[in-house]
């Protein structure tokens, strides 16, 4: 199998399950699709205009999470870990159908779909893969908050840093290729929170499917999972899991080195919306 070729899934994909922020349950069917079609969900809820492309355009709110909308205001949120799963294990081409207005969060990581993918497998096309290599340095602040992308010669380099003001988390830094890395621990890695900062989440109606299965959960120096975490930089892995779902909204395969400091899903957005800007 070519990697340079594009790909899709062999047979559907079907799961359903509890949605982190809404708290609802939803169904979902990934089917394969063909070359050059890209990632792309279905509101099958929905009649009518209920296409959403998995587009950096298409980003609306990046708050926890990120929202694709449409231009008929149809949506569908929490797709990272999912994205993060299709471009990780190299599918180019996928039509997600979902009953709901947002991905099952399954257990806060990307674990899940990798282990669906593997077992249906890939199909290889006769097309070939999109490429975009970035030739300029380009750099965003936000506060603290950094993120930059310069130009390498055949790979995605992620160098990313997170900052936190907790005995448990610190300071945690890791650096990996997408195409060359063992992503087994990235895919692992599950989204987290501070305890105290759940109530205010929740105030704004968010986190409402949250819970010790599909979250890690750190109150001042102690994991209140059972087990603890599944790797060393847990905390930073999921970081750069996030990362790389966001930067998949892009459609192509990135020849780049990005490097983070205490960024996130906005962050990432808009570091998309910059690099497009400029054909250069």
């Amino acid at each position: 199998m070519s990697i340079l070729n594009q790909k899709t899934i062999k047979a559907p994909i079907e799961f359903e399950g509890i949605t982190l922020h809404k708290g609802k349950i939803a169904k979902v069917k990934i089917l394969p699709a063909k070359p050059n079609s890209g990632i792309v969900f279905k509101r099958i809820d929905i009649k009518g205009d209920n296409l959403i492309e998995a587009n950096f355009l298409n980003v609306s709110d990046a708050t926890l999470c990120t929202t694709l909308t449409n231009r008929s205001g149809v949506s569908v949120s929490t797709v990272e870990h999912l994205i993060a799963a299709l471009y990780g294990k190299g599918v180019d081409n996928a039509l997600i159908e979902i009953d709901n207005d947002e991905v099952p969060i399954i257990d806060g990581s990307s674990k899940f779909f990798v282990e669906k993918i593997d077992n249906v497998g890939l199909v290889n096309s006769d097309k070939s893969i999109k490429i975009i290599k970035i030739l300029k340095k380009i750099v965003l602040k936000d506060g603290k908050k950094t993120i930059s992308m310069e130009p390498t010669k055949t790979s995605l380099e992620i160098d990313f840093e997170i900052k936190f003001n907790n005995a448990v988390i610190k300071n945690q830094r890791n650096i990996i290729n997408v195409y060359e890395t063992d992503l087994t621990d990235i895919f692992n890695s599950r989204t987290f929170c501070l305890y105290e900062d759940i109530e205010a989440i929740k105030k704004v109606g968010l986190a409402k499917g949250g819970s010790l299965e599909n979250a890690i959960v750190v109150k001042d120096n102690e994991i209140l999972n059972k087990g603890g975490l599944r790797n060393s930089k847990e905390f930073v892995n999921h970081k750069i899991l996030d990362c790389i779902g966001d930067l998949y909204t892009c459609g192509y395969r990135m020849i780049a080195s990005i490097k983070c400091s205490q960024g996130g899903h906005y962050l990432t957005n808009q570091l998309m919306r910059k690099v497009f800007e400029n054909k250069e």
